[in-house]
Parts: C-alpha cells; structure tokens; sequence
C-alpha cells in the first residue's frame, strides 16, 4: 500500500495497532490525539487518507471535518466510532466522510478501503494535472539510430530507477519534454501525476500561485483556496521546462522544495511536505546565468545533480530522414493516403540546418503533407533553403576524398564559431581526431 495515512484517535494503543499494521502493508503512518494536532498534522503531512474517530477530546469527528476540506478538500476521510448508528452515519456523509466504519475494525476490511480510497485520489490528480492517457511504447524520445541518440537512450535508461533531480540540457525543439515524460512513464512514479510548467514568459505572481497554490483572501481575486500543481504532483512527476526563466524570486521557494520538500501556499502560515520527483529543462547556459546572477547557484547545484544533454537534430545525421517518414506517415494517416519522399527530398532534408530541431521538422513535414498535390513530397513541396556552401562540396566531383574532407570539416567548424568540441561531436569524431586532421591541414581552430 503506497500511501501516507494520518491516524487520529484519542486511544493510544488504537492508534498504535492500526498503525503497525499499515506500516507492515507499505503505509507511511502520522497521528494524532486530538482535532488541534489533527489540523496541524493534516496540513503539514499532506495525507492520502485521514482515519478519525468520531469523539476526540477538544471536539467530535463532525465539527473537525469542515475545517480539515477546508485544508485540501482532495483528501478521502474516513470516521470511525463505538457507537455507530444510521442517523450518525447519514450525518458524517453529509459533511463529507468518504466512509464511516464501526469499532472494533477488521484490519483487512480496513486496508481494502484504504487502498481504494488512495486509488481514486490518485486518479484524480492525474484528472487534475491534465494527464493524457497512452501507452508508454508511444512515447519514444529514442526514435533513431545515430550514435549520439543511441548514447543518449543508455543514459537515460540507467537513470530510470534514480530519485535524483534530473537537469535536460539542449536546444529549443529537441524533445526535452517528450523524455521528460518517458522517465516518468517509465519509472518507480509512472502511476502517479505527470505535471508539466514552461516557465518561459510567467510573471512571478502567476508561477507562484500555479507551483505552490494560495489561500483565500491571499490577495485581491483570490475568492477561494487553490491547490498548486506541487500538490497535485504529490508522488508523482514535476517537470519545470525553461527553468532558467524563473523569477529569482520564486528560485528560493523552489530551493526549499528540493532541500526540504516543504513549501506554504501564497497567502499561507503552514508548511506543506510534499514528494515529488523533479525534472526540469533549459536551452540557456545556466552557469553563465550563475555568474550573471540571475540564478542561484545553490538552486543549479541541487537542479544538475545529473545532466542531460539531448543533441540536436543536425547532430544526428540520417534520423532526420527516419523521423521525417515516421511524421509523413503520421500525417498521411489522417486522410492524404499514402506518401513518400523523393530523394532529392530527402538529401534536402540532410542537408538543412534544422535551428528548430524536431520540433521545426514536425512542421515542416505537415506542411508539406497538407500542401502536396501528388503522392511524393519534392524538395519545393519542403520549401527548405538550402545550405550553398555544403551543397557546393557535395556536388563538386573533380576534388579529391581529402579536400573534399577538408572542405567540409571548415564548413561545420565555421558553422559552430570555431569551437572543436562541438565540430568533433557533429563529425562523429573525437576531438584528438579532429585535432590531428586540422594539424595536416593546417587549420587554426579556436579553444573552447
């Protein structure tokens, strides 16, 4: 039983059996004595289910629950009481007990109910986060055979098990959120929420409400309390893509997340623990965001426990085709009949720099779907600019293998600024390699 349960009854030794036998199914357990440490222990612990008894010594089970739906109106609550009758059972469903049992209770029947009860809260939150039912084998951020994605795919799936927060580095358009989901669908957290935010363009004031919530009254519009996606996400996945575009602001609350997995709604005096796994996402160079400061470097250290990079699409030689007819096809399934590339298509699509990576082949390819007058897609059909310099090279057939090699390794070391690492990487090649070629042919590279 994955769970956390809060137990609230004024016996201890009640609270103690139920307890070891919840702890012994899985359960993570917290109690309380009375309805004041009720509150604070719901509010702080963020249960699954709250088990209460019907008479505590400050109050009764019937005044406590109003003020504990106020708190997170999500949470399944459960009455138990020695004096159980129809007009009292009535009542507490009335003010919104999800169940109402008698003492003594059969532990069996009671973990049954329990289970079915965090069952369907979990079903809610993922109705709440938006989350798309599908298959996990159609979510393939590894469509491909390049070495760069195959590189990547191993290093994601040793990562899978992992709890660490996961940092994915790389251009805008390369698939960091459809991976993003791959490692939660896949791992320990898959039947939990999936929460994604692009922080890229939120004012402060939205990213905070949205993250963390707010309370009624917290400021002028707030007309009710608001979980935060946070909570929504409570055991399952956050995934912040452009985290570098957070409010510095918002960068300590985070922080606290990750250190202490507690935060406070807007407007908010109570800690709230909350377990997620994070990931998050960036195009920019956040080091250098560090140094500028305009992000913690205390929050990069905690985000970068381990970093991704997703290549770019440029870099990953013939899946450009591979994924180009995986869309053709895609796109051809919804009417057009079947499609296909000529080959001077698809040396067009080789040949084109992608700034937009997957994300602007995706385009390109509907477009060009939706536009084509025949079954074969040409190279005016991709309306692609082509590349002079690499279009020259290849098509020159009185050079020889060497210059022809030379030439192009100038191009991609003019395209990438001069820097040998990332020329290696687009070459295929290693930078020792790459050095002992320019050295024959006494190219001058810059360092990086």
């Amino acid at each position: 039983m994955r769970g956390r349960i809060l137990i609230v009854d004024d016996e201890p030794s009640i609270r103690l059996a139920i307890r070891l036998f919840l702890e012994t199914r899985g359960a993570e357990v917290t109690e309380a004595g009375d309805c004041v440490s009720a509150e604070r222990e719901f509010g702080g612990a963020s249960p699954d289910v709250a088990i209460v008894d019907y008479q505590l010594p400050d109050g009764n089970a019937l005044e406590l629950l109003p003020r504990l739906r106020a708190l997170d109106p999500t949470v399944p609550l459960v009455i138990l009481t020695g004096f159980g009758s129809i007009d009292l059972a009535v009542r507490a469903i009335k003010e919104g007990a999800d169940q109402f049992l008698t003492k003594p209770v059969e532990m069996p029947t009671l973990a049954v109910l329990l289970e079915r009860l965090i069952e369907t809260r979990r079903d809610r939150r993922r109705s709440a986060a938006g989350r798309v039912s599908r298959s996990r084998e159609q979510i393939d951020p590894f469509r491909g055979e390049s070495q760069a994605i195959r590189s990547l795919a191993a290093q994601a799936s040793r990562l899978l098990a992992s709890e660490s927060p996961i940092l994915l580095q790389g251009e805008t358009g390369t698939g960091k959120g459809v991976l993003a989901r791959w490692f939660h669908e896949n791992g320990p957290r898959a039947d939990e929420a999936f929460v994604d935010v692009n922080c890229a363009g939120l004012s402060r004031e939205f990213l905070e409400t949205e993250l963390f919530g707010h309370e009624k009254g917290a400021y002028t519009g707030a007309v009710s309390t608001k979980q935060g996606l946070l909570e929504v996400a409570h055991k399952g996945t956050v995934f912040l893509d452009e985290i570098g575009d957070v409010d510095p602001q918002v960068q300590p609350k985070l922080l606290k997340v990750i250190e202490e997995r507690r935060f406070r709604r807007l407007g908010g005096i109570q800690d709230r623990q909350v377990d997620v796994r994070l990931i998050t996402a960036t195009h920019q160079d956040l080091l250098q965001a560090v140094e500028e400061r305009r992000f913690r470097g205390d929050l990069y250290y905690r985000i970068c426990a381990i970093a991704i990079k997703v290549p770019p699409l440029r870099e990953r030689g013939s899946d450009v085709c591979i994924l180009a007819r995986s869309f053709l096809d895609e796109f051809a399934a919804l009417g057009r009949g079947p499609l296909v590339f000529s080959p001077e298509a698809e040396l067009s699509l080789r040949r084109y720099h992608w700034p937009g990576n997957i994300r602007e082949l995706r385009n390109v390819i509907e477009r060009a779907a939706l536009l084509s007058d025949g079954p074969t897609i040409t190279p005016e059909g991709l309306g692609l600019a082509p590349r002079p310099q690499t279009a020259a090279i290849e098509t020159d057939t009185s050079l020889t293998l060497e210059e022809l090699e030379r030439r192009h390794i100038e191009a991609v070391l003019a395209e990438v600024g001069g820097r040998v690492d990332a020329a290696a990487r687009r070459l295929g090649i290693h930078r020792s390699s790459l050095y002992n070629k320019l050295k024959r042919y006494r190219a001058e590279p810059s360092e990086s």
